[in-house]
């Protein structure tokens, strides 16, 4: 590798920790505004991404022990976040979905970064939005099989 090529490598990945950091301080404003923990918005967003699920496949693709997502859960529907509904196809299991009706509030307090993101996307053409959505979705691949791994090295031990 060249010595370009690993100063950039590098670059990237510091870039990489500084934005999960900023992020991380945003979220924690945005969970303080919303009166959530930054584990409930973790979850809450990782349902709304994903869409409705069992609280057991939500347990497993997260890592954690089924006692500790119940209680986000129950923080969550408390706070009207999440609903827990009967499965349509198998009345006796559970799916939990996320309430839209808080959406606006939430995402209006994301709206200062939303538009700093439309401001500099505005920048790049087509192909180079084409290529930077290519390599995030990709780093969150590998985030995520990284969990995934970490979660199941935890269940071996």
């Amino acid at each position: 590798m060249s010595p370009r090529r690993r100063r950039l490598n590098a670059a990237i990945k510091r870039s990489l920790r500084e934005l999960r950091i900023q992020l991380s301080l945003l979220n924690y404003r945005v969970g303080a505004r919303l009166e959530l923990n930054d584990v409930d918005l973790d979850y809450l967003d990782l349902i709304a991404l994903q869409g409705p699920q069992s609280p057991s496949a939500l347990a497993r693709r997260a890592g954690l022990h089924p006692a500790t997502l119940t209680g986000i859960l129950d923080r969550l529907e408390r706070g009207r976040w999440v609903a827990r509904d009967r499965d349509l196809s198998d009345r006796r299991a559970v799916v939990v979905r996320p309430l839209r009706h808080r959406n606006a509030e939430l995402m209006s307090l994301y709206a200062g970064m939303n538009a700093s993101i439309d401001q500099i996307c505005a920048d790049y053409g087509e192909r180079e939005l084409e290529v930077l959505a290519t390599f995030l979705g990709r780093a969150a691949d590998a985030g995520r099989r990284a969990t995934e791994k970490l979660a199941g090295d935890e269940d071996n031990q």
